[in-house]
Formats: C-alpha cells, sequence, structure tokens
C-alpha cells in the first residue's frame, strides 16, 4: 500500500527532472570551470546524452543509480509498492541504455558513463580525473 495519496504519489513523480539534475551539474560545473566547453542535450544523438563534445566525437552520460540500475545501494534498491510495474520499468530503463549506448558507438561516438554515486564526497575527484583523462585521451 502506497503511503502517499494518488495526487501526492503525482505531483512527487512529476517533480523528477531527465536532465539538469544534481549529479549532471556538480560535474558539469567541474568541467565548465577547468575549460571544457560542450553542448547539453543533444536529441539528434540517441539517449540525448546529458555532455556532448561535438568535435572530439565524446558523449558523457550522467546516470542516476535508482533510475538505470547502478550496481551500488541506491541502484539495488526497489520501492514497497507496485513491485511489478517498478520491475519491468527498471529493466526497460537498462535496456534501452544498452541500445542506445550501442547505437551512439555504431556512429562512431566515444562514451563514458558516470553515476550519482560517484559524484558524491571524496568519489567526486577520482570520477572528475578520470572523466578529464578520457577527453584528454580521445
Amino acid at each position: 500500500m502506497d503511503v502517499l495519496s494518488p495526487e501526492q504519489r503525482r505531483r512527487c513523480m512529476a517533480a523528477v527532472r531527465s536532465g539538469n539534475t544534481r549529479p549532471e551539474m556538480r560535474l558539469r560545473t567541474s568541467l565548465h570551470a577547468l575549460g571544457f566547453r560542450y553542448r547539453l542535450h543533444d536529441g539528434s544523438l540517441p539517449g540525448k546524452p546529458d555532455l556532448v563534445f561535438p568535435g572530439k566525437k565524446i558523449v558523457v552520460f550522467v546516470h542516476g543509480c535508482f533510475w538505470h540500475r547502478h550496481d551500488c545501494k541506491a541502484g539495488r534498491s526497489l520501492p514497497q509498492t507496485r513491485g511489478d510495474f517498478w520491475q519491468k520499468k527498471l529493466a526497460d530503463n537498462r535496456n534501452r541504455d544498452v541500445r542506445n549506448l550501442r547505437r551512439i558507438r555504431e556512429l562512431s561516438w566515444k562514451v563514458i558513463v558516470v553515476w550519482e554515486c560517484q559524484l558524491e564526497g571524496k568519489a567526486m575527484d577520482r570520477t572528475l580525473r578520470r572523466v578529464i583523462e578520457f577527453l584528454r585521451k580521445n
């Protein structure tokens, strides 16, 4: 049984954003401060990557651990209600991600995926270094 009314649940779910999320903004701000320039959410590419570096043909996806099923605590959790719905929804998200990554690579773009948990606390510096190295190497 859901602890929220249908109207409260609707408002809660409507507030979930697909772009300009807090983890994405942390990475964007850090990269921009270091002089990196990029395009945002390019709809012409599969999956509308969060950051696009057209000159290098590199895209960066910033995935939320829950929504994209990362192998961390947040990615393994499931809501208590409507279990069948959520299992299907989250499996569909993951399958869509796999398809989009394959399609982008088929277009000769290089891809790096950054997870929400990798942009928190001490992991942020390590992740930022990894992204910068990927951008400079390719």
